[in-house]
């Protein structure tokens, strides 16, 4: 019996400041990313758990019940995957992304939770020499990729937001930050609400039809679908996550004590999953036109005074349209009007769009390539939202594959000595100073007597805030070999 998480009770002592008194999911999510705080983590899960109470749940209501039903919602979602697949071939159009810029919105849409992945399971960490623990720290390991940058879920997600200049999230509304608090809420609070972690943990990891179909719709779009892939594959209900899930649950029921009110604690940590914004509302939350209006409102901010008064569209110069930013989406239409835009036709036919794109684009650089992205199908879209006239992009497979094929063809063997060199620091001493971290960890480690004094020094560099970094990743890969 695990009487740590019996024994204690969900925290519901007053609090001393008023953030913690607060509701405010994204302030919640930005402090408990940055510091330890159990008293604020506790305070607010014990809110969202009231919250969770009241939705609906088809969780089962024993273990032996759960395997069925984890077999059985996984030949459901297979069965609605191939219907998708099969309209898909008969010429049913894309599901969830009508342009590839509704795609990225989706992508800067979940960031707060992407770039929280796996943090619900920090917290057990704790117990790694418990070998009923053993099940949920391989989750959190994998999650973590074993250390190994190509496979961490953070590294992963932050690589694409990067690629497509969709790192902008944090204005994002406050629903989009419940789940990451939640998660980052439960990373602080494993030994106190040890059932609901395992709890959301079980319906985090069953694999959702939008994971299927999003995936599939990226790749179309030329947007790397990986991390969605391998979500895919590391959460089967055979040998995947959604298995080593009901088995953490497994190792660590209570043999002695109340099973019931242990069960009844990790049906409403399930529940929790459904709270905040869905995958499936945020794509749906897109809008073209106020996505635009809403960038070139925010750019307005830095460009209302940076160009020349020679340009003027509507009489009027381009400082004076930004200097208010309500006055963007008449600016717009001015522009239209004056031929600077083309609405309905391909970006490449308006002169406005050469501004941006282009060999002397004078306003090269301002734009992102979200942005670009933005702008490109608004521009193409006709006004009374017809399907706009948006050229054929290759899928992310396909230029995978044009890459590779660029990849395969040998180095020509008098090509310069630097070829390959110049890709380095050219200060020998540069790698010192990147590399003195590690060292100084390597040498951290070395000092350690016992193993138990090395995990003690690896665990806060494997934490959610941490183990992305390259500190981070290192400690994973030293704790991943001194686990098995």
């Amino acid at each position: 019996m695990h009487t740590t998480a019996l024994a204690r009770q969900p925290a519901n002592s007053a609090v001393s400041t008023p953030i913690q008194d607060s509701d405010d999911a994204k302030a919640v999510y930005d402090l408990l990313s940055g510091t330890h705080d159990p008293a604020l983590a506790g305070g607010y899960l014990e809110r969202r758990l009231k919250e969770a109470e009241a939705l609906p749940s088809d969780l089962p209501g024993t273990i032996d019940e759960m395997a069925e039903w984890i077999a059985a919602h996984t030949d459901t979602v297979g069965e609605e995957y191939r219907e998708y697949l099969a309209a898909r071939k008969n010429g049913a159009p894309r599901r969830y992304f009508r342009s590839k810029s509704q795609a990225l919105y989706f992508l800067k849409a979940v960031a707060p939770t992407k770039l929280v992945d796996g943090a619900w399971l920090y917290g057990v960490l704790e117990r790694w020499n418990d070998a009923d623990f053993q099940p949920l720290i391989r989750i959190y390991l994998e999650e973590l990729g074993e250390g190994v940058a190509d496979k961490n879920h953070v590294v992963i997600y932050r690589k694409l937001l990067d690629q497509h200049g969709c790192n902008q999230w944090h204005d994002l509304p406050e629903s989009h930050f419940v789940q990451g608090a939640i998660q980052l809420a439960l990373a602080q609070t494993a030994e106190s609400y040890l059932p609901e972690v395992v709890g959301f943990n079980l319906g985090y990891e069953q694999l959702p039809l939008h994971l299927l179909i999003t995936a599939y719709e990226l790749n179309e779009l030329g947007i790397d679908p990986y991390y969605f892939t391998l979500h895919v594959t590391v959460d089967n209900a055979a040998t995947g996550h959604a298995h080593t899930a009901l088995e953490g649950l497994r190792r660590i029921m209570p043999r002695v004590g109340d099973s019931a009110a242990f069960l009844r604690r990790v049906a409403n940590g399930f529940r929790m999953n459904d709270l905040g914004i869905g995958t499936v509302e945020a794509i749906a939350a897109f809008d073209l036109e106020q996505e635009v209006v809403g960038m070139l409102a925010a750019k307005a901010a830095v460009g209302k005074n940076m160009h020349s008064d020679y340009c003027r569209v509507g009489g009027r110069t381009i400082n004076d349209w930004l200097a208010e930013p309500e006055q963007i989406p008449q600016f717009l239409e001015k522009m239209e009007a004056q031929g600077w835009i083309a609405r309905g036709e391909p970006a490449a036919n308006s002169r406005f769009w050469k501004l941006i794109n282009g060999e002397r684009a004078e306003m090269f650089g301002v734009f992102s390539p979200y942005e670009q992205q933005l702008l490109q199908d608004w521009i193409a879209t006709p006004r009374d939202g017809a399907e706009p006239a948006v050229p054929r992009v290759a899928s992310h497979r396909a230029l995978r594959r044009g890459m590779d094929s660029h990849d395969a063809v040998p180095l020509r063997s008098n090509a310069p000595r630097g070829l390959i060199r110049h890709r380095f620091p050219a200060d020998e001493h540069a790698w010192e100073s990147i590399g003195c971290e590690l060292r100084l960890l390597e040498a951290q480690l070395a000092a350690t007597a016992t193993r138990e004094e090395a995990v003690a020094l690896l665990l806060p560099l494997m934490s959610p805030a941490q183990h992305h970094t390259s500190a981070g990743l290192m400690a994973t890969r030293v704790f991943t070999r001194l686990y098995q």
